[in-house]
């Protein structure tokens, strides 16, 4: 079975599918680093754009399986959610806020809604909605930022990363997925390459700490 796709049942199960999927991602960007230093100048233009493609590419996938591997993670210890963080309540009526807010609804059903957020303290956190960690193709600040605020981590080591997260990678990843003339100057391939591996360490590291320190349950 590929480890991946196995359930991260111990901590170390979680710990090892994360680093092993971030491993694979950093050889591609690093392997791809290496061959546009070997490249003559108009293959390095070349492999500069496909760079913040699979840059991109790479933070948004990771940040996606590593989230949901985190839910899932917390999901098979069947813990009540009065034994929870808070936000795994808050987690489970989001869908449910959503539909409301963008249709008519009796009075009778919003009362409803409250009941059952008053009375679902004792039901067992079992299953994440899945459109909760969604990257949406378009993995900007805010979008990140409501992924860690799903898993319950603070988006404050973050802030200084947004700039590169919007326009750096996002902003002109679209614009070479739509076929503009993006230029990407060599002068930017560490930046580039250490910033992206970086962010992907950083999440990382925080799911893992909450996982070992057990942040997602109750204080």
């Amino acid at each position: 079975m590929v480890l991946s796709m196995s359930k991260p049942f111990t901590d170390s199960d979680f710990s090892q599918q994360i680093t092993e999927e971030r491993t694979w991602r950093i050889r591609e960007i690093t392997d791809l680093k290496s061959a546009i230093n070997r490249g003559d100048a108009t293959l390095q233009r070349v492999l500069l754009r496909a760079l913040v493609a699979i840059c991109y590419a790479h933070w948004e996938g990771y940040v996606r399986f590593s989230a949901r591997k985190y839910m899932e993670h917390v999901a098979l210890r069947k813990l009540p959610y009065s034994g929870l963080h808070g936000q795994f309540l808050r987690n489970l009526f989001l869908p449910r806020l959503a539909a409301l807010s963008s249709s008519k609804t009796s009075l009778s059903d919003r009362c409803r809604l409250v009941e059952d957020i008053l009375s679902s303290s004792d039901r067992r956190f079992s299953q994440l909605n899945d459109d909760l960690i969604n990257t949406k193709s378009n993995l900007n600040f805010e979008v990140f930022s409501d992924i860690c605020l799903v898993c319950g981590i603070e988006t404050t080591s973050f802030q200084d990363t947004e700039t590169f997260i919007d326009v750096s990678l996002l902003k002109r990843r679209n614009s070479i997925a739509h076929g503009e003339d993006t230029l990407i100057g060599l002068s930017e391939l560490d930046t580039i390459v250490n910033n992206s591996i970086d962010l992907m360490r950083r999440f990382g590291d925080l799911l893992e700490n909450h996982v070992v320190l057990k942040a997602y349950k109750a204080v």
